[in-house]
């Protein structure tokens, strides 16, 4: 509970920091007189328009980008997983690029983000032979997965789309800019809809953890849980592709800190969901305010820290192996 709080106190922290800093900041004053309908035009227009948008997507994307890792880790026991290593990521980026190429205006991106991930888990399930009973073989075809999705990108970002290219570019690295505040309300509804199943399901996470012999002994079924985790990692994941991009290492590296915080084994599904929502609010403050960084993307910030921290996970993975 304690690190609950927290992390909602980082996130605050965080937000209230992002809307309030540099020359377009909305201070406190202002934003008491926001939430009685009394601000200024100046500062309705931030928070309508600018900042505030891309606060909610951000920390939307980051729940949802979180619990997705929570839940892949957990039901592969591998902490190295991650949707990105199964081509979720990367095949909702393909079907954002796609819809774009053929039918540019028409398809908006999070139809096509959707179709994407649903595209890319449905090759993981046939290919694999046996659906999602074996963790390892959904690892080893998402990554092939993944390689094709990422070709497909490239090739519509590098040939067939070179006017446009830049822009979807931004988009496929992970970006916050230009959000609107009907993205913000696509990944609140999309959470909303697909909190409810991950609770259901979360009784049955824990008893994962024993393995899928014990999980069966004690009234759980390890495949029909895995089955449906997986499908709400897809679905989760498209949805946070859909307003932010494939924003790297977030759903690989959130699991860890909150476990690390906890102090204690288990999915901790709650706080992966929160530290996921914490790690882009700094990222994007980040992006706005440092002058190094000022202007990128978000994801080349997570990508970058995330890099340096999966090489960490990688080096104190083998010396536990070694010892």
């Amino acid at each position: 509970m304690a690190v609950g709080v927290l992390l909602v106190s980082g996130i605050l922290a965080g937000g209230l920091a992002t809307l309030a800093w540099g020359p377009l900041g909305v201070t406190a004053p202002d934003l008491f007189a926001a939430a009685r309908g009394e601000a200024g035009t100046k500062a309705m227009f931030v928070l309508e328009r600018l900042r505030g948008p891309r606060l909610l997507v951000g920390i939307g994307a980051g729940l949802a980008f979180g619990l997705a890792g929570a839940l892949f880790q957990t039901v592969t026991r591998n902490p190295l997983g991650s949707p990105d290593v199964i081509g979720l990521g990367s095949g909702a980026g393909a079907g954002v690029a796609l819809g774009t190429l053929l039918a540019p205006g028409l398809v908006p991106a999070p139809v096509g983000a959707v179709l994407g991930a649903g595209v890319a888990i449905t090759l993981v399930y046939v290919s694999t032979g046996l659906g999602f009973t074996s963790p390892a073989r959904v690892i080893i075809t998402g990554i092939g997965v993944n390689a094709m999705a990422l070709a497909v990108t490239q090739y519509v970002v590098a040939v067939a789309l070179r006017d446009a290219s830049s822009q979807l570019a931004g988009y496929l690295v992970g970006t916050l800019n230009s959000r609107s505040l009907d993205q913000a309300l696509f990944i609140a509804v999309a959470l909303l809809v697909l909190i409810p199943p991950v609770a259901v399901l979360s009784h049955d996470l824990r008893m994962m953890d024993l393995g899928d012999q014990l999980a069966d002994a004690l009234g759980g079924s390890a495949h029909r849980t895995r089955t449906w985790a997986i499908v709400l990692v897809a679905l989760l994941a498209a949805a946070a592709v859909a307003v932010a991009g494939p924003i790297a290492f977030v759903a690989l590296a959130a699991p860890h800190i909150a476990r690390r915080l906890a102090g204690a084994p288990g999915p901790h599904l709650i706080l992966s969901a929160l530290v996921g929502a914490l790690i882009i609010v700094l990222a994007d403050f980040t992006v706005q305010h440092v002058g190094p960084v000022e202007n990128l993307p978000v994801g080349v910030i997570t990508a970058g820290v995330g890099g340096i921290y999966l090489g960490y996970l990688l080096i104190t993975t083998w010396r536990r192996a070694d010892a």
